[in-house]
């Protein structure tokens, strides 16, 4: 008997990619042809696997896919994208900077800790913050190096962008807000890419299996949520809940027109601002 061929799919042990290969987890969905291995790994690790060529399949930060073209191909489905909604910075209250200072009130650069150096949201500190000083650590312990004196303010993602103001710290500033009220247009922050020297044929069956995963826990909503709710340290059932439709919807199921428009507008800002060296060409399927 013949041994299919493995795929390994990087993703977030977080509740929304959680969600979004619940099926695939399962098996209630397969990928035609191949067996399936998951690689469970924070999106700054997977950012720097994918930069490796290590993995066939993997999420990956959109900054971090500017450095990743002709690598990877871009999947139409699996996207992580805020509308109006997304990373943040706070700070302790009483310590908050100045909103949209990237100094003190004594002139000091401000410390920022970023959760990730390829995370999208350590680009967006950077298109709207200034000259700041860059902090970098695990998305885990941006926080927590506030808190040691290690920084002055943090950029929260995943969970923490809903549970920050009932844990004690104030908003800074809403990179999400300001990219909305910038551009009008969704904030592209996670993508599913597939390794390029993989072919078409399994690009596009990757990308078949992942909408009908996305699809199927959409359907199923209350099994797929408990599944993904193990991944959520700790995060209460509604709060959940309310994560994973921020970030498993229609964008997820397919980027569309203006999802890709996005796309190309963060990476033409980013470029204009000297951010990366270059505009990246998409090749999506």
């Amino acid at each position: 008997m013949t041994t299919k061929p493995l795929l390994r799919i990087g993703h977030s042990p977080d509740p929304d990619d959680a969600f979004m290969f619940y099926a695939l987890a399962t098996g209630a969905v397969q990928v035609d042809g191949y067996r399936v291995e998951h690689v469970l790994a924070e999106i700054e690790d997977l950012n720097a696997r994918a930069l490796r060529g290590e993995l066939e399949v993997t999420a990956v930060s959109a900054h971090a896919y500017a450095h990743l073209a002709g690598r990877y191909r871009v999947l139409r489905c699996g996207a992580s994208v805020g509308r109006g909604y997304g990373p943040v910075v706070v700070a302790r209250p009483g310590a908050a900077p100045t909103h949209d200072a990237a100094r003190d009130r004594d002139g000091r650069r401000l410390r920022v800790a970023l959760p990730g150096a390829r995370t999208t949201a350590a680009l967006l500190a950077r298109l709207y913050l200034g000259d700041f000083e860059p902090v970098v650590r695990s998305f885990t312990d941006v926080l927590a190096a506030v808190d040691r004196g290690e920084a002055d303010a943090a950029v929260v993602i995943h969970e923490a962008q809903l549970t920050y103001a009932a844990d004690g710290w104030t908003l800074v500033h809403d990179l999400a807000g300001a990219w909305a009220r910038d551009t009008g247009l969704p904030l592209p922050l996670g993508l599913d890419v597939v390794r390029t020297d993989l072919g078409l044929d399994v690009a596009r069956r990757v990308g078949a299996a992942l909408r009908a995963s996305i699809d199927h826990a959409r359907a199923h909503f209350d099994e797929a949520l408990a599944y993904a709710l193990r991944f959520g340290r700790g995060l209460a059932a509604d709060l959940g809940a309310r994560f994973v439709r921020m970030y498993v919807n229609d964008d997820t199921a397919d980027l569309g027109a203006e999802g890709l428009a996005a796309l190309h507008a963060l990476y033409g800002r980013a470029h204009a601002a000297g951010l990366l060296p270059a505009v990246p060409v998409l090749e999506v399927v």
